[in-house]
């Protein structure tokens, strides 16, 4: 158990109180907005991924068509 959770008094509250404080953190941080870190490179690449889309909308594969190969592959 981290020395936090017993300075804060978290290792007292019942586990219900416990996950009802798990789950108010949580919808404070998905409240928050983030960017996620992403490397040059990968920045570069999301970039080249969208343009390549954005010319070429109509290159696409259908989900069913995708799923189906997926599940044939993985059939013995």
């Amino acid at each position: 158990m981290s020395p936090m959770v017993q300075s804060l008094g978290i290792d007292r509250l019942t586990r219900d109180q416990r996950i009802a404080l798990v789950q108010e953190i949580w919808a404070t941080i998905a409240a928050e907005p983030y960017q996620p870190l992403l490397t040059d490179a990968q920045r570069q690449e999301l970039e080249r991924r969208v343009a390549e889309d954005d010319a070429n909308p109509d290159d696409v594969i259908p989900w069913e068509q995708v799923k189906a190969q997926a599940l044939s592959r993985s059939k013995p």
